[in-house]
């Protein structure tokens, strides 16, 4: 049975956390509606580009437009067997959207699998869905899951945290760690010939 995910991202969403996971998704069979509080299907959302360069955090430049696959307001939550939330600048402002809210509850109220990385874990907190779990971050969002209830795991920039339906990582650099653990989750086996 073909796999679905739907894919949260919105204006300066970080440029690799959203087209590596769609591509890689896409590239074993599964499914993926990427969207947007207050777009349509067909609509770009400009990207950022993060990059470690010496100072004290990331540098943002301007990255790609990416364009959206589906509408906002025609998500029926249900069609979903998983959910992948972006990183970049994108989760500060849709988390203020109730309907974002309300898809990542439904994901943790029916034990789904959810993959958040970076800063995309500050959809999270203010979905009020990590109280007792364990994951990681981007370690600027650590307080938050501190915050929201959660126990914040320090790991290396390209590795994973898993804890049940939920696998989270720090960065674009641990894509391969984090889709390994989403594959896994949903069902999907990588099989070398």
């Amino acid at each position: 049975m073909k796999k679905r995910v739907l894919m949260l991202a919105g204006d300066f969403v970080e440029d690799y956390e959203v087209m590596v996971p769609f591509q890689a998704l896409l590239s074993v069979g599964i499914e993926v509606d990427v969207v947007c509080p207050g777009k349509k299907a067909n609509e770009a959302i400009a990207t950022a580009i993060h990059d470690f360069v010496g100072f004290q955090t990331y540098m943002e430049l301007r990255g790609h437009n990416f364009i959206l696959n589906k509408t906002f307001s025609e998500v029926k939550i249900s069609d979903y067997d998983g959910l992948y939330v972006c990183g970049g600048r994108a989760p500060e402002y849709i988390r203020l959207n109730p309907d974002v809210i309300k898809f990542v509850q439904y994901f943790f109220e029916k034990n789904k699998p959810v993959a958040a990385i970076c800063h995309g874990i500050q959809i999270l907190t203010v979905a009020s869905v990590l109280k007792g779990r364990k994951l990681t971050a981007y370690p600027a969002i650590g307080p938050d899951i501190v915050l929201a209830g959660g126990h914040y795991q320090e790991i290396a920039v390209d590795a994973a945290f898993t804890d049940g339906n939920l696998t989270t990582s720090p960065a674009w650099p641990g894509h391969p760690a984090i889709l390994k653990e989403f594959y896994k989750m949903l069902g999907i086996a990588i099989v070398k010939n």
